[in-house]
């Protein structure tokens, strides 16, 4: 399990902070179910800045590979990351306008005295993961063989022999 960082949000960004370092994949816990493979590594670096009316962000950038699992095959799959995300730090009191939630530039995240570095990557990896990866060239197993039966059978033929006899 990856060692915890944790960081004060707000004056980490205010500060102008800096962090990276490199992530085993078989630490990520809640990642490892979407996974074929828990090898390898994933390195981040996170830096805090102001934006131009100083309001508190972060920068997360994450680089590597995941080995996730092809929904056909079921054989692992490389899927490059590549994730740069700008967190604009807001607090509970503060509400997002309609018009700040759809400018697709930055996402926001609640300010935290005690930020988990290593979940908030987690989380970023989570959500960058395809929802049904496949090999463009993947077919199913055996599909070749089952193909050129069902286009001279038609299954219902059976179901016609059947019907002669349950009456």
């Amino acid at each position: 399990m990856p060692r915890r960082v944790v960081i004060d949000s707000l004056a980490f960004a205010r500060e102008g902070g800096s962090l990276h370092g490199e992530l085993p994949v078989a630490g990520l816990a809640r990642l490892l179910d979407a996974l074929s493979d828990s090898g390898g590594s994933i390195v981040y670096r996170l830096r805090g800045l102001t934006g131009p009316r100083n309001e508190p962000r972060l920068f997360l950038e994450v680089d590597g590979a995941l080995i996730v699992r092809c929904q056909r095959c079921l054989e692992g799959i490389v899927h490059p990351v590549g994730i740069r995300s700008l967190l604009e730090l807001v607090g509970d009191e503060k509400e997002p306008t309609q018009e700040e939630i759809e400018d697709d530039a930055k996402d926001f995240l609640v300010a935290e005295k005690e930020l988990d570095v290593v979940a908030l990557i987690e989380e970023e990896l989570i959500l960058a993961l395809p929802v049904a990866p496949r090999h463009e060239d993947c077919a199913l197993p055996d599909a070749g063989d089952r193909l050129g039966e069902t286009e001279s059978v038609s299954p219902f033929a059976a179901l016609a022999g059947l019907k002669g006899k349950l009456g």
